[in-house]
Order: structure tokens, then C-alpha cells, then sequence
């Protein structure tokens, strides 16, 4: 009978050879031993194996894995066996393109902790797979999982998993752009966080879903501060998502005008250490918005387009920066003229004759200037803002006065009678 090699075997060859190291954890696996040594050795080749099949990007080979472990899991205490279930599934997110699979397993490893009549667990992943349906822009089958599992929460009353549900229900309807319910979800989240004792990293997450919300209500003043606590919150703990708080915090920087202050955020003992190309990527827009070109920005964006396009929030935000942006220009190049070409407006602002004539056309109707466009001859006409004749306003505000002093003396009139 051949013997079954060590865990401690199994890591050595795992550090230079994953795919060696496989079949001596499956060994281990497969060995049958019921003393506490055997059983703490298959707790370990479990995960280690699961770790080499993350490495070598095996999702196929890792979701069967999980199914196939079932029995060895049922003899583990059940607080262990939360811990390592969540951290199976969690190597899934490590492997890119494998969100479909990782919902699936999600999925049939809820339906045996129902057959099993583990209640925390199967909320600990419909929490999981809510959070994977967000990911995957499910946001229906998000939200009717997060109705069902805040009913049996607040039966259960169960604090720390309900805020985590609340701040995913604010995370979903904020995908939807359903603003106000995204608010009262957040509102819930934090109401029920002051009941406990909530952890660093939930804390950061609801300060930085708190800084999200006051950004798109144009309060960048409050969402800077949030975004500055998530940053130390999650620098604290060296969570990678403390870039992401670093760049809304520039991000809010810039659209507050003060692209000034960005050095000294950098400058910062907490900033210094997340440069890169994300942050360089921040300080090219700062830099275009400071120097108020339309080139530089354009430039920006094509040079990032990775680190700025494939974050929404920035990518938003961004957005209404560059319609902002080409409106000052077109105003500062509009100034001189009373009657202009579109191809002379375009040429000097080096964009497409369209796309200037849609946005002078939106301009006008917005009432950012006074004109019309002469399409017959490709021409804008600009008009001088005639002053408001100020003497209606004026005689009304006479007569309401003299009507005042008229009632007063009417008073006193009564009185002395």
C-alpha cells in the first residue's frame, strides 16, 4: 500500500510546483483516518489544493472540488465549516471571467445547507451571492434576494449580516440610479450598525458607499470627507480597495475646482504609497480641468482609458466634467462674435462640426447664452443680453410697501378711536 505523503511535503512542492503538488493533496484527501491529526491534515490539503487551482486558473476543477467536499466538511464543527466554505467560493473572485460559475455553485451550495439545516451559513452565502448578482448586473434577482433575506434577518435579528445586506441593497439600487432608495438603504445600514460593534472594513464600506451617494448629489464637500475616512480605513487594514477611496478623493478634488490641492493629498503619508498608474491616471484630468483644455482632458482619457472607463462611478463623474469643460470652452470662444461659423467654432476648439452644432443647439435651449443656429447658412447668431427693466419689480414692491404702511396706520387709527 503506497503511503500517504505530509502536508508538510505537499506545501514544499506546492511553493515551486502547484500542478505537482495536486495529486499529494488529493492523496490526502482520499485517505481514510478519523484520529483529530488526520482530520485537521484533510482540513488543510482541502484549501491548499483549492489554492493551487486558483493559481493555475482552474475554476471547473475548484467548483467540483466544493461539491466533492461535502462529506468531509459534514464531520467539521459547523463554525468551521462557514469559514471555510465562504473561502472556497471566495477564490472563485481571483479568477477572472468566472462569475457565472462562481453564482452557480453559490447556488447548489445554499440548497445543501437547506437540506443540512444550516440557517447562518445559507445566510452568509445568499449575502455572497447577492453581492455576486451585483457584480454580474443581476440587479432583479438581487433585489428579491434581498427582500427575502431581510425578512428572516430582522426575525432573527441579526445585526451584523443585516447591515451587510442593507449596504447591498443601497449598492444595487444605486446600479439602478434608483437614488432615493439607495439613500434609505444606507440610512437602515447605519442605523443598524450603531447597534453593534461594526468591524473596520464594513465601516469603510459604508463610508465609502455614504461618499458614492453624496457625489451624485453634487456634494462633493461631504463625499471628500467620507471617501478621506475610507481611505484611512481601509489603509489600516492594506485592503487594495484603499486606491479606489484615493482616486474619489482627487476625483471630488477636481470637480470642486481645487484640481490645486491634489499634490498635497498625494504628499500625504496615507497617499504615498498608492502611487500609480490609477493615480497618474487622476492627475492628468486634474491637470487638463486646471489648464481648462479640451485636448489635454481628451488625451487623458485615451492614455487611461483602462483606469478611468472601467470604473462607473468615475467614468459618470467624468462625463458631466467634459460637458462641463467644452461648455466654458465654446462660451470663451463665442465671446468676440456676434455671427460665427460652426466650422470656424469647431476648428478653433479641434472637435467635429457635429458634435459642436448639437452642443451650441443644447446650450441655447438650456439658455446658457441667448442665440439661434442658421443651419441654412451653418451659422450661429449670437444676441447681446439685454438688461431687465427693473420698474415693474420695482413699482410692485412700492405699492406692497405703501399698502404695509397704510394697514399700520389704520391700526393705530383704531386704537386711538
Amino acid at each position: 500500500m503506497p503511503s500517504i505523503p505530509s502536508i508538510t511535503q505537499a506545501e514544499e512542492v506546492q511553493k515551486s510546483s502547484p500542478e505537482q503538488a495536486i495529486p499529494l493533496y488529493q492523496g490526502i484527501l482520499a485517505a481514510v483516518g478519523t484520529d483529530p491529526k488526520a482530520k485537521n491534515d484533510q482540513e488543510s490539503a482541502l484549501l491548499k489544493l483549492a489554492q493551487c487551482y486558483r493559481d493555475l486558473h482552474r475554476p471547473n476543477e475548484l467548483a467540483a472540488l466544493i461539491h466533492d467536499s461535502r462529506t468531509l466538511i459534514t464531520s467539521i464543527p459547523k463554525a468551521k465549516t462557514a469559514k471555510i466554505i465562504r473561502t472556497l467560493i471566495d477564490y472563485f473572485s481571483e479568477i477572472p471571467n468566472t462569475l457565472p460559475l462562481q453564482i452557480d455553485v453559490c447556488k447548489q451550495t445554499i440548497q445543501w445547507t437547506i437540506q443540512e439545516k444550516r440557517i447562518f451559513l445559507k445566510q452568509a452565502l445568499e449575502t455572497r451571492l447577492i453581492a455576486l448578482y451585483l457584480d454580474n448586473k443581476m440587479y432583479s434577482d438581487a433585489l428579491a434576494l434581498v427582500a427575502t433575506l431581510l425578512k428572516e434577518l430582522k426575525k432573527l435579528d441579526d445585526k451584523m449580516v443585516l447591515v451587510e445586506v442593507q449596504l447591498l441593497e443601497s449598492r444595487v439600487c444605486h446600479a439602478l440610479h434608483n437614488l432615493p432608495k439607495a439613500r434609505a438603504a444606507l440610512t437602515s445600514a447605519r442605523t443598524s450598525a450603531n447597534a453593534i460593534y461594526c468591524p473596520p472594513l464594513l465601516q469603510a464600506a459604508l463610508d465609502m458607499q455614504a461618499g458614492i451617494l453624496h457625489a451624485e448629489e453634487k456634494d462633493y464637500k461631504t463625499a471628500f470627507s467620507y471617501f478621506y475616512e475610507t481611505l484611512e480605513g481601509y489603509a489600516s487594514l492594506e485592503d487594495p480597495r484603499a486606491i479606489s477611496a484615493l482616486k474619489y478623493m482627487l476625483l471630488c478634488k477636481v470637480m470642486l475646482n481645487l484640481s490645486e490641492d491634489i499634490q498635497s493629498i498625494l504628499n500625504s503619508k496615507v497617499a504615498l504609497k498608492y502611487r500609480g498608474v490609477e493615480i497618474d491616471a487622476m492627475k492628468a484630468v486634474a491637470t487638463a480641468h486646471q489648464n481648462r483644455s479640451l485636448q489635454e482632458f481628451e488625451q487623458a482619457l485615451a492614455a487611461y482609458r483602462d483606469e478611468l472607463g472601467n470604473d462607473p462611478i468615475i467614468k459618470s463623474h467624468l462625463n458631466s466634467l467634459y460637458d462641463k469643460l467644452l461648455e466654458q470652452n465654446l462660451l470663451r470662444v463665442i465671446e468676440p462674435f456676434s455671427r460665427v461659423e460652426i466650422p470656424h467654432i469647431a476648428q478653433l476648439v479641434k472637435l467635429p462640426p457635429q458634435q459642436v452644432e448639437a452642443k451650441l443647439s443644447q446650450m441655447i435651449l438650456d439658455k446658457t447664452f441667448l442665440g439661434v443656429l442658421d443651419q441654412g447658412v451653418g451659422c450661429l447668431v449670437v444676441f447681446e443680453e439685454t438688461p431687465v427693466d427693473k420698474t415693474y419689480d420695482t413699482a410692485l414692491d412700492t405699492m406692497k410697501n405703501m399698502a404695509n404702511v397704510v394697514e399700520s396706520l389704520y391700526e393705530k387709527a383704531s386704537k386711538l378711536t
